[in-house]
């Protein structure tokens, strides 16, 4: 009876030829967790729609003032104030600048603004949460101090402050913005290596006689790379909106240079008479941000380990 009963448990197991069976596999390419992370944000098409009007953005502020006909400081009363046309596409301000042109420059002032404080924010956020975490104990706890201290102070306020000390500028806004805004960096960074430091990479590296420096910059902070590249795609618009605002409230670039904040400014005296003056930087300013947001949105779940499948 044994015997039967196996042999029938035999027979209702039939062997899979191979050629079957390599149809049923599920086959998954290799991928590095770059192309992972690059192929799940192609997925997300607000994400894309970011990144390709950041890219545009971007080469319009390089190329475009050379490509217009006008430039973004001659004035011409006999044309001023004149709507939007063929030969102006924007209009004309009250001095007769051509706004399309303006904005072209503008949109180089407002991304070197958000570029390099953010490159600046990066290095400063870096350095400072990376020694702060690895170092742990009493270091850690007197940088974390100050770094508490200073987010009790509301950024736009400490910001503020410089600009008046430093007097306006472009390069005043930009040390502002560096030395006022890298402390989200410093905490992202150092929870990062809080979580790193007592991996196996980190032990073998010390066990090594590797500098402290270099286990940070080499070993840790490449391996903290995703929240680092969110923080920093968030961080330009934070800057690019706080130029405007300072530029708006007469604190940013002098004339005749033009930031979106400073036409912004200068629309508001006519801002019921002629109001596309005031919609063409304001456009400006609400889609550079949205394109930045959406970007930051995507990359973050595009680097989240979670969101793998």
């Amino acid at each position: 009876m044994e015997y039967t009963n196996l042999q029938l448990t035999k027979d209702m197991f039939e062997k899979v030829p191979k050629e079957e069976r390599n149809i049923n596999e599920i086959v998954r390419p290799s991928e590095t967790y770059w192309q992972d992370v690059w192929r799940r944000l192609k997925k997300n098409k607000l994400a894309m729609g970011g990144l390709f009007f950041v890219i545009f953005i971007t080469l319009v502020a390089i190329v475009g003032p050379y490509l217009s006909p006008y430039n973004y400081y001659s004035q011409d009363f006999s044309i001023a104030n004149q709507g939007p046309s063929s030969a102006h596409w924007f209009g004309t301000d009250p001095f007769g600048r051509d706004i399309f042109t303006r904005i072209l420059y503008g949109a180089r002032i407002s991304l070197v603004v958000g570029y390099a404080a953010s490159i600046l924010n990066l290095t400063i956020g870096i350095l400072y949460g990376g020694i702060s975490g690895y170092f742990g104990g009493r270091v850690d706890n007197i940088m974390m101090r100050i770094v508490d201290t200073l987010y009790a102070i509301p950024m736009l306020l400490y910001v503020i402050l410089i600009m008046v000390v430093i007097g306006a500028g472009l390069k005043s806004i930009i040390f502002a913005l560096a030395i006022a805004y890298w402390l989200s960096m410093a905490r992202i960074v150092r929870a990062q290596v809080l979580s790193l430091k007592q991996q196996e990479f980190v032990l073998a590296a010390k066990t090594l006689g590797a500098p402290h420096m270099r286990i940070i910059l080499r070993h840790l902070i490449p391996n903290s790379m995703g929240p680092i590249i969110v923080t920093l795609t968030l961080s330009v618009p934070s800057a690019i909106f706080t130029e405007a605002f300072l530029s708006f409230i007469g604190l940013g670039v002098s004339a005749p240079m033009a930031s979106w904040g400073v036409l912004a400014s200068e629309a508001m005296e006519t801002l019921y008479i002629y109001p596309y003056q005031m919609l063409f930087p304001a456009l400006a300013i609400s889609l550079t941000i949205l394109a930045f947001n959406f970007l930051g949105d995507g990359l973050r779940d595009a680097l989240d380990p979670k969101m793998r499948k």
